[in-house]
């Protein structure tokens, strides 16, 4: 299972890397379409048709806001018209449409159009207006105010246990908005929002892939567009805490972490960073500004240059609905350049009566003289991306049923991608689908307790349903009443080893303390965050898989077991990557020091990491862990790349660290790139790793690395764990000639080390 699974990586990377950089094209291939009056079908793959009627036959070739590509290989099928019925056949879908109907038949005996599939052996139908109690949901747009489980909150996903879902474009989203169309820009600029030509049309995506739910998600992203890597150190670990901090403070939180030997890769500066946008003082109590505080950050521009001689790339918080005010920093050149590019535009809907400069992203014109007047300055003295906290209306002023929280995503993601410097990336709350290619979330405001933190796994791993895999939480909580629990704190952290970032954060509250040496049990605090920095690797791999797959890091179970019922049930854990299963503690354990925690381990055997342990599948385990212990497993044969002790990931160490798990076979396609690079698709490397055990001894193989990047280093060193080993071995070779090794008993591992090695070397280690 293991071999075809990292087979398959193998050849999806080379695929998803010959083809890498092409454009999406949202015209399909004409032999995709039938047409039947006002009805037209695309059949995109053969569990995927797009459905459009418009009684004024006005069909949609433009990318919408969820689906930007089209023009796929056409699949088999078969179309037939027979006793006033239309018939197209796929491999997997049965469509029945009665010839010049209105496909939203109220009359679920007899549809007008209708879809069967089979989903394990039993047929299912689906009709335009079906509802589904099996959808396994999605996200929604903040955990604000989220007060433990509110998964009432989330939205309908992609997946479902009956074995369809549908994407209904017109189907108003949680805000009010819709999912409006992307007019293309002659000279080649950022795809800007159109409304759709027949406003009354329908326009939906059947997607009938029973339980496959992992080539429903790769599909999904072929037509809705890739999720997007992100830079390398996003994956570190983030400081972050809205408070009144001074440029002095932040230098003075820098030098306690580096001294404590914490690593750390982002500081994040919240909003007080700016000062009142509307009368211009320091003492700060606009959410929307933008110009510096310079009695609390005097030399911005050094601090920043400081920043990054200190190996941290930085944010700056922003709330931009109250538009820019006449005491801002560039408000003259600002009104200026809009003045001339609003010609039919009077001067008082430039701006309120105070002078104000309306707040008009969804204007091509606005958004152009925004960014080079009010952003430009900023991002030219070293802002390395924006966190966009939009909390304001919903639907934008000037542009009907345009959502605000995903307009600014595509603008401010697309406006760092322009401009092709770094790898673009902002940090935002989600829009609605199509959201995934925007990445990463910010998740909002939880209270800070228990209840909220048991939710955060489910509720990270379902958001991959909707390929968005990259939620930042407010690790140990945004609101807090009462005193701070260093408990709960370790268990949020450590839950954050396994999500796809960690940032602590809370609000601005005095007794709210996230500097975690400050707590009496720092020192687990910071074990946890250098496990997080030594899994770096294999994450960053992941989301390398993540890029070119669909499937995000994390994961619910029910991917690889979809007909295990408790793969659903049991919704505190999850697959974090292909070869972990995490579950970590969210329960407090009253002072006792030690927590239980019941968890399926599905079928084969699994290596316990905190405790050595090998266990068998097929079951379920109550286990326990004291507070230094995270619960997480390696699949069998799983092999996991690892770094060694490191302060921050603009550094690549020297040594790579490989554990493997027992299993007569495993194999890991190891990724690398240079870390912010925009051309990641192809100037990267594949490193691949295998193990294979048979009569008595283990072969583990490093294989020339595959591809090229600038900066890759030409060779490295190896340190080889053979975990779960109840004894020596009588004999090691690296490529044929015996070399020392070294067996730890009490950890119960082989340790092989190789010297630095040429990385476009074979290296062979046979252990007897």
């Amino acid at each position: 299972m293991n071999y075809k699974r990292n087979l398959l990586f193998i050849i999806v990377g080379l695929l998803y890397t010959c083809v890498a950089g092409a454009q999406y094209n949202p015209v399909a291939n004409e032999k995709a379409v039938v047409r039947s009056g006002n009805m037209r079908f695309t059949v995109l793959t053969p569990e995927m048709i797009r459905i459009e009627y418009s009684s004024k036959q006005l069909f949609e070739d433009r990318a919408s806001f969820v689906v930007v590509n089209r023009d796929l290989p056409v699949p088999h099928f078969t179309r037939q018209e027979r006793d006033g019925y239309l018939y197209i056949t796929t491999d997997k879908l049965r469509l029945r449409y009665r010839v010049g109907s209105n496909p939203l038949s109220n009359d679920p005996a007899n549809p007008n159009l209708q879809i069967a599939l089979d989903v394990n052996g039993v047929e299912e139908v689906w009709y335009p207006g079906k509802s589904d109690p099996y959808n396994l949901k999605g996200t929604t747009r903040t955990l604000d105010q989220a007060n433990g489980d509110v998964r009432d909150w989330l939205e309908n996903g992609l997946l479902s246990r009956s074995g369809w879902a549908v994407i209904d474009e017109r189907e108003p989203r949680k805000d009010g908005s819709l999912s409006l169309m992307f007019e293309k820009d002659p000279e080649g600029g950022m795809d800007w929002v159109a409304q759709r030509r027949d406003p009354d049309g329908l326009d939906l995506y059947f997607l009938g892939y029973g339980h496959d739910y992992k080539k429903a998600l790769g599909d999904f992203t072929r037509v809705a567009g890739k999720m997007p890597l992100p830079p390398l150190d996003v994956f570190g670990y983030w400081y972050s805490k809205y408070q009144r901090y001074t440029e002095q403070d932040m230098r003075d939180i820098v030098h306690e972490i580096r001294s404590r030997n914490i690593p750390m890769d982002i500081l994040v500066i919240d909003m007080d960073w700016h000062r009142n946008g509307k009368t211009g003082e320091t003492n700060n109590t606009k959410w929307t500004g933008w110009s510096w505080n310079r009695e609390l950050f005097p030399d911005p521009e050094g601090f920043i240059a400081w920043l990054h001689a200190q190996h941290l790339s930085t944010t700056l918080n922003l709330h931009p609905a109250d538009g820019v005010y006449p005491k801002e920093d560039h408000y003259d050149e600002l009104y200026a350049d809009l003045s001339k590019r609003y010609s039919d535009i009077t001067a008082d809907s430039l701006s309120n009566a105070d002078g104000t400069i309306c707040w008009n992203i969804e204007n091509r014109d606005f958004y152009e003289a925004f960014f080079q007047h009010i952003l430009r300055p900023h991002e030219e003295i070293g802002v390395d991306f924006w966190w966009l906290d939009w909390q304001q209306w919903k639907i934008a002023r000037n542009e009907p049923n345009l959502g605000n929280t995903f307009w600014l995503n595509h603008v401010f993601f697309n406006d760092k991608k322009q401009q092709g410097k770094s790898r673009p990336f902002i940090f935002h709350r989600w829009g609605g689908l199509g959201n995934h290619r925007y990445p990463i979330g910010f998740s909002g405001d939880t209270y800070a307790n228990f209840a909220s933190l048991a939710f955060q796994p489910y509720f990270t791993a379902t958001a991959s349903n909707v390929g968005y895999g990259y939620w930042s939480h407010d690790i140990g909580g945004h609101m807090q009443n009462g005193d701070n629990d260093a408990e709960l704190y370790l268990r949020w952290i450590q839950y954050g080893v396994f999500s796809p970032v960690l940032r602590t954060h809370a609000t601005s509250s005095s007794h709210i303390e996230r500097r975690i040496w400050k707590y009496e049990n720092f020192e687990q605090m910071r074990d946890a965050i250098y496990l997080r920095y030594a899994l770096v690797p294999y994450i960053y791999t992941m989301a390398r898989w993540a890029y070119d797959t669909g499937i995000s890091i994390c994961r619910p179970m029910y991917y690889d077991y979809p007909e295990a019922d408790e793969a659903y049930r049991y919704e505190g854990q999850y697959m974090f990557g292909n070869d972990i299963l995490a579950a970590p503690i969210t329960t407090s354990d009253k002072g006792t020091n030690v927590s239980e925690k019941t968890i399926w381990l599905p079928k084969g055997t699994w290596y316990e990491v905190m405790t050595g342990e090998l266990l068998d599948g097929n079951r379920v385990v109550t286990r326990s862990f004291t507070r230094e212990q995270i619960p997480y497993y390696y699949r069998e044969g799983a092999i996991v790349p690892l770094y060694p002790r490191i302060m921050h990931l603009k550094e690549r160490p020297e040594t790579l660290i490989l554990q493997f798990a027992p299993g007569k076979s495993g194999e890991f396609n190891f990724y690398e790139d240079a870390g912010n690079s925009v051309d990641y698709d192809t100037a990267c490397t594949f490193t691949r790793i295998t193990q294979r055990s048979e009569k008595g001894k283990t072969v583990c193989t490093i294989y020339p690395r595959t591809g090229a990047f600038d900066g890759m280093p030409q060779a490295r060193a190896y340190r080889l764990e053979l975990l779960a080993r109840e004894k020596a071995p009588s004999k090691v070779t690296l490529n044929g000639t015996a070399t020392d090794y070294e067996y730890d008993a009490a950890g119960k591992k082989v340790i092989v080390s190789i010297p630095r090695t040429a990385c476009d070397r074979k290296l062979v280690v046979t252990v007897q």
